[in-house]
């Protein structure tokens, strides 16, 4: 029985003993056979990339200009949204502007400015037919823009405060010292004819005087900034800065008399 059982054993114990011998040898030339292999596993790599790449290159540079129109489709809308955000602030502030005024106003968008008075001039949407006329004052809800020149059946042509050749009579709010109000070619405003003891200091306030049917009274002009002695020496006058933007205006109030 005991031969039998070793007979039996030798050919178990032989096949185990292969098994933990492979088992080592694995274990033992893992890492070497890694480092031999890897530079071909790398290039196998880079070589499986490299032909993918060309393999999706024209489906990459579809989806690349694809990608391309969707932003600038996005940066055109969120430029369209901001200018109407804009727009309403500009607008609402009008709409409350013509609720608290006394005055008849009707509101107008500026579609142009004239090739003869580009710095100047402005023309707008609203005519004769809308009741605007001659003369009518324009305004937007940060004061005196200026006034109504020439009208159309649609459309009116409005000359700026900073035209040298329109006038203004005003005062000093603080004082109620007079003064005529031009525009200057350096894009601020001049108020000339101050007696030499004026009572004018810089910050003043200027507003209309209303002494003329043109112009309502306390309609805001601007600020002073500087004031200097006429040539003569027998006058003074002051610089003003204007309190509407006289460059940049999109809506204005046309005032009915």
């Amino acid at each position: 029985m005991f031969n039998l059982n070793k007979k039996k054993l030798i050919p178990f114990v032989v096949i185990v003993s292969l098994l933990i011998f492979l088992s080592l040898s694995i274990l033992i030339l893992r890492r070497p056979a890694l480092s031999i292999a890897r530079p071909g596993l790398g290039l196998v790599t880079l070589l499986r990339n490299e032909l993918g790449g060309i393999i999706f290159y024209h489906h990459n540079l579809s989806e690349n200009a694809k990608l391309k129109k969707q932003a600038e489709f996005l940066r055109y809308k969120l430029n369209n949204l901001n200018e109407i955000y804009l727009e309403n602030l500009r607008l609402n502030k009008l709409l409350f502007f013509k609720r608290q005024s006394p005055f008849k106003i009707i509101a107008a968008r500026v579609i142009s400015r004239p090739p003869d008075s580009w710095s100047t001039g402005l023309i707008i949407d609203k005519g004769a037919l809308n009741g605007i006329r001659k003369g009518c004052p324009a305004i937007t809800y940060l004061g005196l823009a200026g006034r109504v020149v020439e009208t159309t059946n649609t459309t009116a042509k409005i000359m700026l405060l900073s035209a040298p050749d329109l006038g203004v009579s005003a005062i000093v709010q603080r004082s109620r010292q007079e003064g005529l109000v031009c525009g200057t070619l350096g894009g601020t405003l001049i108020m000339k004819y101050l007696p030499e003891d004026a009572d004018i200091k810089l910050q003043d306030v200027i507003v209309t005087s209303g002494l003329n049917d043109t112009y309502p009274k306390g309609l805001l002009i601007g600020t002073v900034v500087d004031i200097g002695k006429e040539f003569s020496g027998l006058s003074r006058y002051c610089l003003i800065r204007p309190a509407v933007n006289l460059s940049n205006i999109e809506e204005v109030l046309i005032v009915i008399p």
